[in-house]
């Protein structure tokens, strides 16, 4: 599948964002490439970005207030390097967090940048905000899709979003883990929107290799999020190595795209692990006591 893909970065039909919360790697990946389409970060990569761990191995933590502020910093940082490019920018969301408590942070983080994709979870909740957004004609990213049913509920209640305004992030390498082909999912959420108006675009994330990324170009994804040191391994035309596992078909579903997003199934064991890993990694930087 990957041996042709080699070619010249301007016949790319496959916008290339980056998977992290550090903007040094958002400069270095810039200086690499030469252009970055968008970048994508979420709580555990935020809890990654080295002034946080600098100050996290000193004992200190962050009051809450602080840490919005670090974060933002960190947004308003990576848009100075990358002003035309899609930023992600997650809300805090756990099992209790309401519509409306979801709903204020993702309109204060939509105002730090002009570029925002504001990052919610395929949840009840999350799709509810999803809709207030796209209506008042702010871009959201729906992120820890495992399914295609959970990509058609983006799909049914974001209806009428304008191209560009609504991503779905696919969680790939995740699937692997349980042995299944995530890939299989990018293909099929692909083919499925071919039956609607194609307004939400297919951002492939939690990509672990290099052939991951060059699969995802093969199959003409519209977007591929990943790490700095995958793209690196791209860009020296590493030789990629496929997954040694045998990887587990997921088979695709004829779905009814006109169906109320509240008749897809949206529940999976891996979204709801997701939320709590980065909700956990959020919580850490915290000091609760201040």
């Amino acid at each position: 599948m990957c041996g042709n893909l080699y070619n010249e970065i301007i016949n790319m039909k496959t916008k290339i964002f980056l998977d992290s919360g550090d903007p040094k790697e958002t400069k270095d990946t810039f200086s690499l490439l030469g252009f970055l389409d968008g970048q994508t970060t979420n709580p555990s990569l935020f809890a990654k970005n080295p002034q946080i761990q600098e100050q996290l191995t000193m004992g200190k933590k962050f009051t809450q207030d602080e840490v919005y502020s670090f974060y933002q910093s960190v947004i308003k940082e990576i848009y100075q390097i990358i002003p035309n490019g899609s930023i992600s920018i997650e809300v805090y969301a756990d099992k209790k967090t309401t519509v409306d408590e979801m709903l204020k942070q993702a309109l204060l983080m939509n105002s730090w940048i002009p570029t925002a994709h504001i990052k919610l979870p395929i949840t009840h909740a999350g799709l509810e905000v999803a809709r207030i957004l796209v209506d008042k004609n702010i871009r959201v990213n729906m992120t820890l899709c495992f399914t295609q049913q959970q990509a058609a509920a983006v799909y049914s209640a974001t209806y009428g979003a304008k191209k560009g305004q609504v991503f779905i992030s696919p969680f790939i390498g995740r699937l692997d883990d349980l042995g299944l082909n995530g890939l299989d999912l990018i293909k099929n959420c692909l083919e499925m929107y071919k039956n609607g108006d194609r307004h939400v675009e297919v951002l492939v994330a939690s990509v672990r290799s290099l052939y991951h990324l060059l699969a995802s170009f093969a199959m003409e994804a519209n977007i591929v999020t990943t790490p700095f040191s995958i793209l690196k391994a791209w860009k020296e035309k590493t030789k990629p190595q496929s997954s040694e596992k045998k990887l587990k078909e997921i088979k695709y579903e004829e779905i009814d795209l006109s169906k109320p997003w509240t008749q897809f199934n949206i529940n999976h064991d891996l979204t709801n692990i997701g939320i709590e890993k980065f909700c956990s990694d959020w919580n850490k930087l915290i000091d609760f006591s201040k």
